[in-house]
């Protein structure tokens, strides 16, 4: 295990804490609606924090795009469209099947899409290698720790829910089978942004011959795809809040609301910029193998971060068993991950 592994795996843990943890802003913002916290946060991750440093990190950035084929920067555009597309859908499809079964298919279906399908697409000849079945292997494991861990969420929520007002519980509006059709369609959307690290490949070999460096030269790849994304974004927040009219409720907010809005515009982005340069140094199947760890890690820590804010609060022992043993089934997919990638790259 080389010294570069090593550290593209820590990264990839850094990406993944950073990943899990970005929506506290959105938790912790009580005098805001979704809207107003996710449409500042989004711009502020998407727009602020994206170009500057592309700018400052790649040298004739704008050359870079003249240079590279239009196809590729269309392709990698749109990825960052769909990304912002499968969030949206992905709120729908929680609403319309529940969360314990949404998540679960949702983050399956994401690292079916993500990671399964582009080794197919661009390393087809992998799949039946020992490597590529062990990271098959370690998507399912990671789909077996997520049930645990949404079926212990359901428990949670229904046991906290016993002393509220028993219309929580009423059936969501959305039929079910349409519910099944958000989820599929949040996972193969979600997962672009894989594939535009993929697809945008000229664009960053484009850049390091510019003078950017291996560390940086992702971040011509992101500036692109988190614009796609923000338009998406951008657009969803605003009907919302002319919907709700609660764009005036943006002057309620207080520095603490500030904070967390200005800490989820920099870790949502952060995020996916460490993300991009632990796959390069995981090596040349850093793509495919390093999706699917990162998510595993970020749920980990959006758990982590559950139970210290005290979300899991008066539960039983069985829903916080639940809890553990997911945790552990997610630890053990990190490590078959982690084995995959050794077997591919040999």
């Amino acid at each position: 295990m080389t010294s570069q592994f090593i550290i593209g795996l820590l990264l990839v843990i850094l990406a993944g804490a950073l990943e899990g943890l970005f929506s506290l802003g959105v938790t912790r913002t009580p005098k805001w609606k979704w809207e107003n916290s996710w449409g500042l946060g989004s711009f502020i991750a998407l727009v602020v924090v994206p170009w500057p440093l592309a700018l400052l990190t790649v040298p004739h950035l704008a050359g870079v795009y003249h240079d590279t084929p239009t196809a590729k920067l269309l392709l990698t555009f749109l990825c960052g469209v769909g990304w912002g597309l499968g969030g949206i859908f992905w709120g729908k499809a929680i609403a319309a099947v529940g969360m314990a079964l949404g998540v679960s298919l949702l983050m399956g279906l994401i690292n079916v899409f993500g990671s399964l399908l582009p080794l197919a697409i661009f390393q087809r000849d992998k799949v039946a290698t020992a490597g590529g079945l062990a990271l098959i292997a370690a998507v399912g494991i990671m789909v077996l720790g997520i049930i645990f861990i949404a079926c212990a969420g359901r428990i949670k929520e229904r046991e906290q829910s016993k002393q509220k007002d028993s219309a929580a519980a009423t059936a969501p509006a959305t039929p079910f089978s349409l519910g099944l059709v958000f989820c599929v369609l949040s996972g193969a959307l979600s997962a672009l942004v894989n594939f535009s690290f993929i697809f945008g490949g000229d664009i960053a070999a484009t850049a390091e011959q510019a003078g950017a460096s291996v560390w940086a030269k992702g971040f011509s790849i992101w500036a692109l795809v988190f614009t796609g994304n923000y338009l998406v974004n951008f657009i969803y927040a605003a009907v919302q809040m002319a919907r709700n009219h609660s764009f005036g409720q943006i002057t309620r907010g207080d520095g603490m609301h500030w904070f967390w809005v200005v800490f989820m515009g920099i870790a949502w982005p952060a995020g996916i910029a460490v993300y991009g340069i632990a796959a390069y140094l995981l090596g040349s199947f850093g793509a495919y193998v390093g999706f699917p760890m990162m998510l595993v890690c970020s749920i980990l820590f959006g758990n982590l971060a559950g139970a210290l804010t005290g979300e899991w609060r008066d539960t039983s022992s069985g829903a916080r068993g639940l809890m553990t043993i997911g945790v552990l089934v997610l630890v053990a997919a990190l490590g078959v991950m982690g084995w995959s990638n050794h077997l591919l790259t040999r």
